[in-house]
């Protein structure tokens, strides 16, 4: 009979229970719809060049004029709603600064994630919807839509409402056929 320790667990194996949410989950928070999500999607677009992986938050002031943003790709984050909150968060700091002081948040943050396939909810989304709500409680600001954008269009989950432009824009055959990764690339926009 041998005593001893367990090793530790590795990152895989820790179970990420509550790290996402479900569309349900998001409906039920009551997140705030967007007056004109077209006009605010192809503002982020026309700002944040897409390509897959990229995802680019936003705070918008009461009138949905848009106050500063932020993009990144994602790049070898894991698809946890911790890593992707904090990346989030990392990037929030960067262009605005909190509203904690505040007694009801003012700002809204937005998310606009980049991907490929189809616009239907996955698991990685949900860990981007909680990502995006814990960054926004971190940050003191309203937790705002969360949108795909893929090649058939938009889609703003937990809502239903969709559109067939803007859209990610196909990649290249050489692009496709290319084993190499792409660096991380890390864009930062403040708005005027």
């Amino acid at each position: 009979m041998t005593f001893g320790f367990a090793p530790p667990p590795t990152t895989d194996s820790v179970p990420r229970v509550g790290r996402l949410l479900e569309p349900a989950e998001w409906a039920a928070a009551e997140i705030p719809l967007l007056r004109d999500p077209r006009e605010v999607i192809s503002g982020l677009h026309a700002r944040h060049p897409p390509s897959p992986s990229l995802a680019v938050v936003a705070v918008l002031d009461p009138d949905e004029r848009l106050r500063a943003s932020a993009s990144f790709t994602r790049g070898c984050l894991a698809a946890d709603g911790w890593e992707l909150r904090n990346a989030l968060l990392d990037r929030l700091r960067q262009v605005i600064p909190h509203d904690l002081r505040r007694r009801t948040p003012v700002r809204t943050a937005v998310l606009l994630y980049c991907r490929e396939g189809e616009g239907r909810w996955t698991e990685e989304d949900g860990a981007w919807m909680w990502g995006l709500r814990d960054a926004c409680t971190l940050h003191g600001l309203r937790c705002g839509a969360y949108i795909t954008l893929t090649g058939s269009g938009w889609r703003i989950l937990g809502e239903g409402r969709s559109g067939r432009r803007p859209r990610l824009p196909a990649r290249p055959a050489s692009l496709v056929t290319s084993g190499g990764g792409a660096p991380e690339a890390h864009r930062r926009t403040a708005a005027r």
